[in-house]
């Protein structure tokens, strides 16, 4: 690897109620679409049984900048109609829900070895909601802008707004989820897309004669990113009481750093890309097992490890497999899986965490 550049701080809005100030929701014109005309009929190498319910497709959140965001929907597997909904979405930021969320971990079908086929999975969390996974922001997964200068923009406002005019526009696609109980989940850097999303759709509630309502039941984050503090003390102390560091490297830490602080020391920021320098020769998310030595140009391969390297750790319910990510991006730059999701990669590969678009 070569040198590593100064960790990378995200700038954190600190005023739940100046998420809306500045925007308004975009007029669009276009008659809603059915929900049939998104139904994926059958997807590549999907197991014959069970049945699976699933939509997946694009919802416009603004016209005039042609954004939109692609999502893959499952029905429950019983009693559809009186299941409550769940959104699901992954951090980052720039991680797709779909890679991760549906097709690794908690989605009914997964991604088999080699991005080869499908594989139904028996845990799978629409057994009591029905799941919606939306890739966000713009620029992540299949999700797209016609106007460039939105990757520029992508701060946690912006991200809550286009999900927020997402969730207002598939109500309208699936009206009879309009009064369903709806619940908002997610993990990693969704520690902050999650809660401020909830508040948005709090705070608008509370709004009905401007926007419409959305039956928010609650909120649930796991793993989150919560703030430095406790994110980095975290991986310090594991690093430390799992012999990743030795005892001296770990006091240097101690002492070099406050992780309270806005702004680290040179000494400690030294000290941090270290720790994950170690980390370039194991897997971060299981270090007691071998990385994935798939090769592969996703700025998410597990060969290449990110400063901020909280954002994708993935224990799957049959064991860990460390080239899951690998798996998802041969699957999903399939032209016939494409086409059977209504997805359009617009000339581009699909990754599954796409590091650019970290704010």
């Amino acid at each position: 690897m070569g040198p590593r550049s100064p960790p990378k701080r995200v700038s954190i809005s600190h005023s739940f109620t100046s998420f809306f100030l500045g925007f308004l929701i975009p007029c669009i014109n276009a008659a809603p679409l059915g929900p049939e005309s998104d139904r994926v009929i059958k997807l590549p190498s999907q197991p014959a049984t069970p049945s699976i319910s699933q939509f997946s497709g694009y919802v416009t959140v603004n016209e005039e900048h042609g954004r939109a965001l692609f999502y893959w929907f499952f029905e429950a597997q019983s009693e559809a109609s009186k299941k409550p909904l769940l959104l699901w979405l992954n951090g980052g930021p720039g991680c797709s829900s779909i890679a991760y969320g549906a097709a690794s971990e908690l989605g009914p079908l997964r991604v088999g070895e080699n991005g080869v086929d499908l594989h139904f999975n028996e845990f799978a969390w629409n057994q009591e909601a029905n799941l919606l996974f939306v890739e966000s922001p713009v620029g992540v997964g299949f999700s797209y802008t016609n106007t460039t200068s939105d990757l520029t923009k992508l701060d946690d406002a912006f991200v809550a707004e286009d999900v927020y005019m997402f969730l207002v526009e598939w109500l309208q696609r699936f009206p009879h989820f309009k009064t369903r109980d709806f619940f908002i989940s997610g993990e990693s850097y969704a520690g902050h897309y999650v809660p401020q999303l909830a508040e948005l759709v709090y705070d608008r509630n509370n709004d009905t004669t401007r926007y419409p309502f959305i039956n928010l039941q609650g909120f649930m984050v796991g793993n989150p990113v919560t703030d430095d503090n406790y994110d980095y003390t975290g991986i310090m102390d594991y690093a430390w009481s799992h012999s990743v560091i030795s005892d001296e490297f770990y006091h240097k830490i101690k002492q070099a750093c406050d992780f309270k602080e806005l702004n680290w020391s040179t000494e400690c920021n030294a000290l941090v890309n270290q720790v994950f320098d170690t980390y370039s020769e194991i897997d971060i998310y299981n270090i007691y097992d071998p990385k994935c030595l798939i090769n592969t140009t996703s700025s998410a391969t597990a060969n290449k490890i990110k400063f901020d390297g909280l954002n994708r750790v993935r224990i799957l319910a049959e064991g860990y497999d460390p080239c899951y990510s690998p798996y998802s991006e041969m699957y999903f730059n399939r032209p016939d899986v494409q086409t059977s999701i209504h997805a359009d990669s617009r000339g581009e590969k699909w990754v599954s965490c796409n590091s650019s678009k970290e704010n």
